[in-house]
Formats: structure tokens, sequence, C-alpha cells
């Protein structure tokens, strides 16, 4: 049966909805939820209703209505009972979200105490495609740091990402090759970023690029690369699970920003290249 902590406050908190447990709290985490059940002959019938949540699926990738489709609660109402609740995306109609919990009809019976054992796909804010794109075939190490991350385990998340920075040095700084690239970098510049590729080591990579970088990838004027060697290099001697924590969160944060500038400079380049290339050709029409 699960444990849940008395609330050490004066005034009775606002119970919540069923909607918004399911689809902001995080597993092992419970709440005070005023339409989660309908008691029906003393059997606890699970409410159904629609919610909203991030669709993974390719079609989607992005926020969409799931509706229910199965799932249910068991009877004797007095107690803690286990139950289950899937949901289908509206849009996509492949991707689902599954639930598990305990609820227990509170003294009053107007409410229940749901208490979220798990879900799956797992909880936590979406990765944003444009990251997912940059560290390629380690998508799923990725993913894995995140799930960490979301439950504050510093030292597996901090594993995980540093894993994903190591096996995709080379792609990361390819990608940053192209930026550089597409705003005319010349060939001696293009040769600096060929060489990181080869390197072996994370610090001669970066002292390969140093000056080669285009200042739009720079993060509060900072290589990205010497951030990530950076927070690599202090985890490796970091035994606190906070310190860990704190460095992973920093990982994490630097890689989605670092791809979100990859892609809108590339994105602001095609853009500007095919603005130029209509203007010429309408101005090739007039003469």
């Amino acid at each position: 049966m699960p444990e849940v902590a008395a609330k050490e406050t004066s005034e009775k908190p606002v119970p919540m909805k069923w909607k918004a447990f399911l689809e902001t709290q995080p597993p092992e985490s419970s709440a005070e939820v005023g339409d989660a059940v309908i008691v029906d002959n003393g059997t606890l019938r699970l409410v159904t209703n629609s919610i909203q949540l991030h669709c993974e699926s390719p079609e989607c990738n992005g926020t969409h209505w799931f509706d229910h489709v199965e799932g249910r609660v068991y009877p004797k109402v007095e107690e803690w009972k286990s139950g289950i609740a899937v949901y289908r995306c509206r849009h996509c109609r492949s991707a689902t979200k599954a639930f598990g919990f305990y609820v227990r009809l509170d003294d009053n019976r107007q409410t229940v105490v749901a208490y979220k054992i798990g879900e799956y796909p797992p909880f936590g804010p979406p990765t944003p495609s444009r990251v997912i794109s940059l560290i390629g075939p380690d998508r799923e190490l990725f993913l894995k740091g995140r799930r960490a991350e979301n439950r504050g385990l510093g030292i597996g998340a901090f594993a995980y990402y540093r894993r994903v920075v190591e096996n995709q040095r080379s792609r990361i700084i390819e990608e940053m090759g192209r930026v550089a690239q597409k705003l005319g970098a010349k060939p001696e510049v293009m040769s600096k970023f060929d060489a990181a590729q080869k390197e072996t080591q994370f610090s001669a990579a970066i002292d390969r690029v140093k000056d080669a970088i285009p200042e739009s990838l720079l993060i509060s004027g900072h290589n990205p690369l010497t951030l990530l060697h950076t927070a690599l290099s202090q985890g490796l001697h970091a035994k606190d699970d906070n310190v860990c924590l704190e460095l992973a969160q920093s990982i994490r944060v630097v890689l989605m920003d670092l791809a979100e500038r990859i892609s809108l400079a590339l994105k602001e380049q095609a853009e500007l290249t095919g603005a130029v290339s209509r203007i010429l050709q309408q101005n090739s029409k007039k003469d």
C-alpha cells in the first residue's frame, strides 16, 4: 500500500482534476483528486475524460488529445485498489500512453487519494526533434538519461549523457562544420573541422576548431564544445549524486541549446539563399 505524506497546512488544498493528475504528476507521487472515479454500487468506476499529452509519433510530434481506450479499477472502495488506464492519440490513432496507479476513496467519499505508480512511455517533458537529429544513433541513450534526470538520479543521468557526447562528438563537430560552410567558411577553416572529427581526444578536437566555430553557435560567448568537455571532466571526479545531477542538467541544456542554434542557423541560411535566388530570377525576367 502506498504511503502518502500528510499535508502540513491549516487550509485544505483544492483537489486536483484527474486530467491534470495524469498529465502533470510524475510517477511515485500522490494527490487528492476530485473527479477520478464514480462510486457505482460499491465499485470504483474510472472516469475516462480525454487528456492532452505530447505525442512522440513521427506523424504528430506535438501536443494532441488522447482518448481513453481501456482501463479500470477494482471493487471494495474502502481499500487501496490498483488500476490501469490506456489512452490513444486522437490524431495519429497509433501512439498510446498507459498509466498505472492506486486509488482509495477518501473519508468524505467525494474525492480519492491517487498515487501514480508509473506510466509508459515514461514521464517527462518532450525532447525536441532537433536534439534527436543532433545525437543521431544515441537517441535511446539520451532518453534514458532524460528519464534518470527526471527521477533525480544524478549519477545515472550523467553517465548516459556522457556516453552520448563521447559517442557523438564527431557528429556534433560535423554539424557545426555544416553551419560554418553554409556561412561561407574558407577551405582552410573547413579543414579544421575535418581534422577535429578524426581526433581521438576531445581536448585535441576542441583545439582544432576553437577559432573556427561560427559566432552564432557560441553559448553566452563560450565554445559549446569546451562547455561540454568541462562538465564531463568535472563529473568524472564527482561522487555526490546531487553534483552529478547538476552537471547532467547542464550537459542536457547545452546540447539542447546547441541543437537549436545549429537548426536555426541552417534554416536562416537556407531562407536567405532562397530569397536571393528568387530576387535574381525576377530581375533576370525583367531584363
